[in-house]
């Protein structure tokens, strides 16, 4: 999907670059709530810099950024370090920001290429003429899998899963699924999983987990396999189900005892999907 597209990435109009992490969720969130036909944001200032202006009234979505704090370093005591020389030492603390930004559909005057798309034919296309992925795309998710090495197997079941110990991706048939867009969602679900074996990039999820449904540990895995699978599919351009009610009630208590979780799942979301886009020239949620 190009950026641009409703429901695709959120990226920034001006750069061109995606945002990552919760901002994905939080800009999709935003969308959703204004009724943006785009994906594209720019900050006040940036709509000025492009010749346009937020309309009068308009209120901003807010992003969140990491910018780095040069603070004095300290031992346990509070008291300040200095090296031998007798000069203070600093240390580099990531401080969390909030970033406001406004949608292009906000905005008057800018440029023709960073408009919102109008609603035409195309984009009233059943939501099931998305699922029939391009041979691009097919062979997209084909080098996908080639390149981790992860095996599949079809079989006769209601469960899909990934796993570890053999490092195979499990499938129903494709029959079984009620869509093309179920299946793919499913699959990908299950590539982010993947991410995680030791010889990857070695999530405690994946390789530490008891993997039962009541694990905190196996509950954050799923928040991270369900956040990735979600930017893989916009990437794609698949619109599909996986049937995570099952997982809502370990979800939550996740994220009651860590208010920190759904920013860590999203980070760890992040490398997966990096991961496995990185044999194509897609742009990633980075």
């Amino acid at each position: 999907m190009d950026t641009g597209d409703p429901g695709g990435l959120p990226s920034n109009a001006l750069t061109g670059r995606c945002y990552s992490g919760v901002n994905v969720l939080l800009l999709w969130l935003a969308a959703e709530e204004g009724g943006y036909t785009s994906d594209r944001w720019l900050t006040y200032r940036q709509a000025q810099e492009a010749g346009g202006q937020v309309r009068k009234g308009e209120s901003c979505s807010l992003a969140v950024i990491y910018k780095d704090w040069t603070k004095p370093a300290e031992d346990e005591h509070g008291n300040r370090l200095y090296d031998t020389d007798g000069r203070l030492l600093t240390e580099t603390v990531p401080m969390l920001r909030q970033l406001h930004l406004f949608n292009v559909a906000q905005c008057d005057g800018l440029p023709e290429h960073m408009q919102p798309p109008q609603a035409d034919d195309d984009t009233k296309r059943p939501v099931e003429d998305y699922a029939v992925l391009s041979p691009e795309r097919l062979a997209d998710v084909q080098r996908m899998l080639e390149a981790t090495g992860v095996q599949t197997e079809a079989r006769y079941q209601n469960l899909a899963y990934y796993r570890p110990a053999t490092d195979t991706i499990v499938m129903p048939l494709t029959s079984q699924f009620d869509s093309a867009a179920d299946y793919w969602s499913t699959l990908l679900h299950e590539m982010v999983h993947s991410t995680g074996h030791r010889n990857r990039l070695d999530r405690e999820g994946i390789t530490s987990s008891s993997r039962k449904r009541g694990d905190m540990v196996y509950a954050f895995e799923e928040l991270i396999a369900e956040t990735g699978s979600a930017y893989l599919c916009t990437q794609l351009g698949i619109y599909g189900e996986v049937q995570h009610e099952s997982y809502i009630d370990s979800w939550l208590r996740v994220l009651r005892s860590d208010k920190k979780a759904l920013f860590r799942a999203c980070s760890r979301a992040r490398e997966a999907t990096e991961y496995l886009l990185a044999p194509l020239s897609i742009c990633s949620a980075a």
